[in-house]
């Protein structure tokens, strides 16, 4: 009983073995047996259904110094069951995944963890080379396979005419989108071609696959999600003329893994000019699309770079397999940012957009009105600093209940920003003091005048020269 004790403890190390004497071998194989027995279960002495349900309720930051207990550790973490138990118990987190551009076309991923406030880098996609042939592109070649510094990536990366560092994944002008929660990643641009290349990111796995292409190549598109599906709308290809905006949208579905095609969008309002010359100059093109209310809401734009002109916009209704037209106050007042993008999230079920108009370094978040159908204040002041030169200076994101604006501060440090309310009001009737209807309307009255909500720092990095690209949020 001693000695099984003793291998119970944590003196008990492969090590030690090395030392018994020869006498003592039979025991020490004896042992050794036992030992390995015991070990093979997640953790000592409990059945690993306990186990798990014990895994389950680990906050997932501490999962990747996890999977190096052992291998069982390992498959256990890294198994779809697990998160499915995180699901059924209620303990997923949602982690804000945000996609930064260093440079012209080097684009990195990060994650955040907004409880610790812990970054991750998420592992760079495969470098990848497209080769073009007449009839599109007719091949995929992996560089990375023998890893991104050996010398046969190199030579045919130099072989090809591009620099060491050529293909860095995703492409420039990318879209992305999260999905049954994983990450995907849209086209984008490869030399003077719009592609047609969509890649997926497994958090569970931790790693990068290459998923079925799209119908056409794409730049720039918008992406949302239904349903449990993958919809994709617009965005411009290159053809002989030049960039070509697009009107056509289709639809991924990863229970069959397939795309299928949508009715294009009408652009009811943008085929009504008012001369030849503006029919022949400026281009219907689709600025935003946001998944609300079960539907898919796209807000429009005409232009004819670098001019922007509003026209409403256009839903898609699932049920109907169609698109009606958007009512006028919410396609007329959807705030655009810079280069005519509307950027928009939803909240607790109310659509938000930020609206930069105001000042160089200032803006407002409106919130749709469905009923008066138009866009009010919600927030008067959001703290943003005046990067002129930075194509995409904030980013609007929602999770864990509320509205986060990612943004570079005055040490140009990205910051995720967290509106609160600063203000709680208790509107409890009492026998005492009730509150009449005058009252209660003075008393918001008097709050929608005041600073209403603070913004605290969730997180800040230094991620140097590194400008914000685009963002999702993965619950898992």
């Amino acid at each position: 009983m001693g000695a099984i004790l003793s291998l119970a403890s944590p003196k008990c190390r492969v090590s030690d073995y090395n030392e018994v004497p020869q006498v003592e071998t039979c025991k020490k194989q004896k042992l050794s047996s036992y030992c390995n027995e015991e070990s093979t279960g997640l953790i000592p002495s409990l059945p690993d259904e306990l186990s798990v349900q014990i895994l389950a309720r680990i906050p997932r930051i501490y999962y990747f110094n996890l999977r190096l207990v052992s291998k069982k550790w390992k498959e256990t973490i890294m198994s779809s069951d697990l998160f499915k138990l995180r699901k059924e118990l209620g303990t997923t987190e949602e982690w804000l995944y945000m996609l930064t551009r260093l440079g012209e076309e080097k684009l990195l991923w990060h994650a955040l963890d907004p409880v610790s406030r812990r970054w991750q880098r998420l592992p760079p996609m495969p470098n990848a080379v497209y080769e073009e042939s007449s009839k599109g592109f007719s091949g995929l070649w992996m560089l990375n396979v023998a890893g991104p510094r050996s010398i046969i990536a190199e030579f045919i990366r130099g072989w090809l005419g591009q620099k060491g560092d050529w293909g860095h994944m995703p492409f420039p002008g990318c879209a992305i989108g999260a999905l049954d929660g994983c990450l995907y990643v849209l086209g984008g641009f490869c030399r003077a071609s719009t592609m047609r290349c969509v890649w997926r990111f497994d958090p569970i796995l931790n790693a990068w696959s290459e998923m079925p292409s799209m119908s056409v190549g794409r730049a720039y598109c918008k992406t949302g999600i239904l349903n449990n599906k993958l919809y994709v709308v617009g965005g411009v290809s290159r053809g002989r003329g030049g960039l070509a905006p697009l009107q056509s949208a289709e639809v991924f579905d990863p229970c069959i893994g397939s795309w299928s095609h949508v009715p294009n969008m009408p652009f009811s309002r943008a085929e009504t000019f008012p001369n030849a010359f503006l029919a022949d100059m400026l281009k219907p093109i689709a600025t935003g699309m946001t998944s609300y209310m079960g539907r898919l809401f796209v807000p429009q734009s005409l232009y004819s770079w670098p001019f922007f002109v509003d026209v409403g916009g256009e839903i898609y209704n699932p049920e109907t397999n169609s698109w009606d037209e958007m009512p006028s106050g919410m396609g007329d007042g959807w705030p655009a940012r810079q280069a005519g993008t509307k950027l928009s999230v939803v909240v607790d079920g109310e659509l938000y957009a930020f609206d930069p108009s105001s000042s160089t370094d200032s803006g407002k978040i409106k919130v749709y009105d469905q009923k008066e159908d138009a866009w009010k204040v919600a927030i008067g002041k959001v703290p943003i600093c005046d990067f002129a030169d930075s194509e995409s200076p904030y980013l609007l994101a929602g999770f864990h209940g509320k509205l986060h604006l990612i943004t570079k501060d005055a040490n140009h440090d990205i910051a995720v920003l967290r509106a609160d309310p600063h203000h709680i009001l208790d509107f409890s009737p009492s026998s005492s003091n009730p509150l009449t209807d005058s009252k209660l309307h003075e008393l918001s009255n008097s709050v929608a005048e005041s600073e209403s909500v603070i913004w605290k720092v969730v997180a800040s990095r230094d991620f140097g020269l590194a400008e914000l690209f685009s963002c999702q949020v993965l619950d898992l």
